[in-house]
């Protein structure tokens, strides 16, 4: 007999209100403990469907692996392929080292330096069509916008082949980020109605831009200041221009596409943009016994002051102290102290008021104008810089490429009818 039967009861069986088998022989058998009822435990309700997370702007999400820079922005610290931002500038590393550095994954020795300072200088020259396109674009036009048009152009003078060979494609790589000051100091020229100075093979990067838009050698020390300012604007992770560059290049479209489509990015005011509004909210300010009241003003209207607050750091910018370092001294070699002396006031209210630290953006604003550059070439110095860093990530995801494929939360209406076109409103 089965246990079920023998305790609920069966057959010849007879069953009892407490549970035990009372037997008709003489001699009943033992009794048997009494035992708890059990039944089975129903089905659990099948769990709903999980809400999809909209991580709007990407904001916490990963979407690569990359080694070439780590940006801590809970430590505030920046470093590129393991070295700390602050350790390549006091170590008077060199832009051309970064660009080695971020290409190789190496910091290069004496022989390896002057091989990529070689070959850069070996590639400034711009086909006569871009240089024709530079002297008749608008004098008004953004350089930004030339800028684009300019790196686009150079993929129609490109005939080495294949768009995925590494070793082809660190070769554009060098030739875009020698070209590049090239087009923007060209057309700084040409809108001025002045000419084009003949390239020389004898300074560095830093040193070749300044004498671009001037047309004279530059001091070691501008030089100097433009060349750090270079270091700590060549790479920062997966920011927006970057994203761009490699979104594109992942398509297996060429390097030359890929660059003007962070080029496009970086010109916007909430990426690259944002050190030319620092420099215009500092000449709308004025002296600094009106910085008080004008800040003031913008918070009482909730706006955005340009130059404050990060993204990605939740603490001081890490470049934002070399850059501040480099304002003071050169605002009081000039004689001009009120432009730092208005950014320190900005920067001590915002951290007291909103807990808000500064960025790279609000101390490069008064380096650039105190070097005698032009606002709106702020911006395609920021270009010349982080084409170090486009076009290593460019590197980076096509050795281990993946076409880039987010979803889309749908909000929009369902299952629509169509009215016939006499009918609707």
């Amino acid at each position: 007999m089965s246990f079920l039967k023998k305790l609920f009861g069966g057959g010849d069986q007879h069953s009892s209100c407490c549970g035990h088998d009372h037997s008709p022989e003489s001699h009943p058998a033992p009794a048997v403990p009494a035992a708890p009822v059990t039944t089975s435990a129903p089905e659990p309700a099948p769990a709903a469907p999980k809400a999809p997370v909209v991580h709007r702007g990407l904001e916490g999400v990963y979407a690569n692996e990359s080694k070439l820079s780590d940006v801590q922005g809970d430590e505030g610290k920046l470093y590129y392929l393991g070295y700390n931002i602050d350790e390549l500038v006091e170590s008077h590393v060199s832009f051309e080292e970064i660009i080695y550095l971020l290409h190789k994954h190496k910091l290069p020795n004496r022989t390896e330096l002057e091989g990529v300072e070689a070959k850069l200088r070996a590639r400034r020259s711009l086909p006569q069509g871009i240089i024709d396109f530079l002297t008749a674009a608008p004098k008004t036009a953004n350089p930004m916008d030339v800028l684009r048009t300019g790196v686009s152009m150079l993929g129609l003078y490109d005939d080495l082949g294949n768009d995925t060979d590494r070793s082809l494609n660190e070769d554009r790589s060098l030739a875009i980020i020698a070209k590049i000051p090239l087009i923007i100091g060209y057309f700084h020229r040409a809108r001025q109605g002045l000419s084009l100075p003949p390239v020389r093979l004898d300074l560095s990067e830093a040193a070749h831009f300044l004498y671009l838009i001037t047309g004279e050698e530059p001091s070691e020390k501008a030089t100097e200041t433009l060349d750090i300012a270079y270091i700590i604007h060549a790479e920062h992770g997966m920011n927006a221009s970057t994203f761009s560059a490699r979104v594109t290049v992942a398509t297996l479209s060429d390097i030359y596409s890929a660059i003007t489509s962070a080029i496009g990015t970086l010109k916007g005011p909430l990426h690259g943009g944002a050190n030319e509004g620092v420099i215009h909210m500092l000449e709308e300010i004025g002296s600094p016994d009106r910085v008080d009241a004008w800040v003031e003003e913008r918070l009482a209207k909730k706006e955005k002051i340009m130059g404050i607050g990060h993204r990605v750091y939740k603490v001081l910018d890490p470049r934002a102290p070399h850059l501040r370092r480099m304002a003071i001294k050169l605002t009081e070699e000039l004689g001009e102290p009120k432009w730092i002396q208005m950014s320190e006031r900005i920067a001590e209210i915002m951290r007291t008021r909103k807990k808000l630290e500064a960025n790279v953006d609000f101390y490069s604003a008064t380096v650039y104008h105190s070097l005698g550059i032009p606002t709106d070439l702020f911006t395609p110095i920021f270009a010349i810089s982080r084409a170090a860093g486009w076009t290593a990530q460019v590197l980076e995801q096509l050795d281990d490429n993946r076409l880039y494929r987010p979803l889309t939360l749908y909000t929009g209406p369902h299952e629509l009818k169509v009215t016939p076109i006499d009918q609707r409103s």
